[in-house]
C-alpha cells in the first residue's frame, strides 16, 4: 500500500518536472506571480477592510491598488538606482584599465616580496603580467558596452514577461484560491485535503522566507550604505544596494559584493595615492563587509531560516553545493525555497520513508510545538 501511495505521488511530481522543463518561462511567470500574490495578501487584507460610508474596497480594486503599489515601489527604486548604474557603467567603460594595473603594480610586488621573505612564496609567484591579463579578460570596456547593449536588446522579452506577471498576479490577488484550485485539479480526490494542507504550509513558509529576504536586503543596504558613507567611501548607496542584492546568492554572494565594492572604490580613485588614500579606503570597505557578514550570519540568516527552512546548517550547505552543480548561480538562489517545498510535500505524502522522517524532523517538531 505504501508503494502504491508513493507511486501516486512520485509519478505526478516527475510529470510536473517535465512540464516545468519544457515550459520554463511560463512556469517562472506563474511562480513569480504566486510569490508576489503571497507578499501582497497582507496589503489586500488591509485594503478590503477600508470602508468609507457605504463604499467598501472590493477585491478587484484592492488587487489593482496592490499592483499599482508594486509599480510605485519598482519605479521609485529604478529612479534611484538606474541612473547610478548607467553612470557607473559609463565611467567603467571609459576607464583606462592600464592605469589600474600601474596603481596596483607596486603593492602587488611588495606583497610578493613579503610572502617570499616569509617562505610562503617565491619571487615571481604573483606575476603582475598574469594578474593584468586575468583582470583585463573580465573587465574590458568593450565587454561592458556589449553587456549594456544586450540589456536593451532584451527589452521586448522583458516587457512580455512583465505584462504576463502583472496579469497573472492580478488574478492571484483577486482570487486567493485560484492557485490552490489549479493544483487541486491535478491531484486525486482522496488527496485533496492533504494537498490543501501542504499548500497552506508551503505558502506560510515561503511568505516568511521571502519576507525575511526583503528585510535582509533592506537592512544590508542601509547598514553598508550608511557605514561606507560615514567612513567617506564614495558610491556608498550603489555598493550597499549591490551587496544586498547579490547577498541572495548563498556563500558566494557576500564575497562578490565585497569584490565589487573594492573594484568600484579603486576605479573611482585612480589618481589617488595608493598607500595614503586608496589602501585605507579599501580597508574600510573590507571592515564594513566583514561586519555586515557577521550581522548576516549570526542575526539575519538564523531568523530567516528558523522561520522557513528549519534545516540543519550542514544540510543547507550541502544543498547549496548540489544546487550550484546542477543550476549554477540560479540554482543556488532557488535551492532553499525549492527544498522547502520538497520537504513539506515529502513530510505529508512520503513520511513512511526513513530518510524523509530524518530530514523533516525539525519541521514536525516545530509543528507539534505550535499545535501544543
Amino acid at each position: 500500500m505504501n508503494w502504491k501511495r508513493t507511486a501516486l505521488i512520485v509519478i505526478p511530481i516527475l510529470l510536473v518536472g517535465l512540464v516545468v522543463y519544457y515550459f520554463t518561462d511560463i512556469v517562472a511567470y506563474v511562480l513569480i506571480s504566486w510569490v508576489l500574490s503571497m507578499i501582497g495578501q497582507p496589503i489586500m487584507k488591509f485594503l478590503t477592510r477600508i470602508r468609507i460610508q457605504n463604499f467598501q474596497v472590493g477585491r478587484t480594486l484592492a488587487a489593482m491598488l496592490t499592483i499599482v503599489l508594486y509599480f510605485i515601489i519598482f519605479m521609485g527604486l529604478s529612479l534611484i538606482f538606474v541612473p547610478m548604474l548607467i553612470q557607473q557603467a559609463n565611467n567603467l567603460s571609459q576607464v583606462e584599465y592600464e592605469s589600474i594595473f600601474v596603481a596596483l603594480q607596486e603593492p602587488l610586488q611588495n606583497l610578493n616580496d613579503q610572502l617570499a621573505a616569509w617562505g610562503i612564496a617565491t619571487e615571481g609567484d604573483l606575476s603582475f603580467t598574469a594578474f593584468r591579463d586575468t583582470v583585463a579578460g573580465y573587465f574590458q570596456p568593450a565587454m561592458i558596452g556589449n553587456f549594456v547593449g544586450s540589456i536593451f536588446g532584451l527589452a521586448t522579452n522583458f516587457l512580455i514577461g512583465l505584462f504576463s506577471i502583472v496579469f497573472i498576479t492580478l488574478f492571484f490577488l483577486k482570487e486567493s484560491n485560484l492557485f490552490d484550485n489549479a493544483i487541486l485539479s491535478l491531484v486525486p480526490t482522496e488527496y485533496e485535503r492533504d494537498t490543501l494542507r501542504v499548500i497552506d504550509r508551503i505558502t506560510n513558509l515561503l511568505r516568511n522566507y521571502f519576507g525575511g529576504i526583503l528585510l535582509q536586503m533592506t537592512i544590508i543596504t542601509t547598514l553598508v550604505s550608511v557605514l561606507l558613507g560615514l567612513l567617506g567611501v564614495g558610491n556608498a548607496l550603489l555598493i550597499g544596494s549591490f551587496a544586498a542584492l547579490i547577498n541572495v546568492i548563498p556563500y558566494v554572494g557576500p564575497l562578490i559584493g565585497a569584490i565589487f565594492g573594492m573594484f568600484i572604490t579603486v576605479s573611482s580613485n585612480l589618481d589617488a595615492d595608493f598607500y595614503q588614500f586608496l589602501l585605507p579606503l579599501l580597508l574600510k570597505v573590507a571592515v564594513v563587509f566583514a561586519f555586515m557578514q557577521l550581522i548576516d550570519n549570526f542575526v539575519l540568516q538564523p531568523f530567516i531560516y528558523s522561520k522557513s527552512v528549519k534545516a540543519h546548517p550542514l544540510e543547507i550547505f550541502l544543498l547549496i553545493l548540489v544546487a550550484a552543480k546542477i543550476g549554477g548561480i540560479v540554482g543556488m538562489i532557488l535551492a532553499i525555497p525549492t527544498y522547502t517545498v520538497i520537504r513539506v510535500i515529502a513530510a505529508t505524502f512520503l513520511n513512511h520513508w526513513k530518510i524523509v522522517q530524518r530530514i523533516t524532523s525539525g519541521m514536525r517538531e516545530k509543528s507539534s510545538e505550535n499545535t501544543g
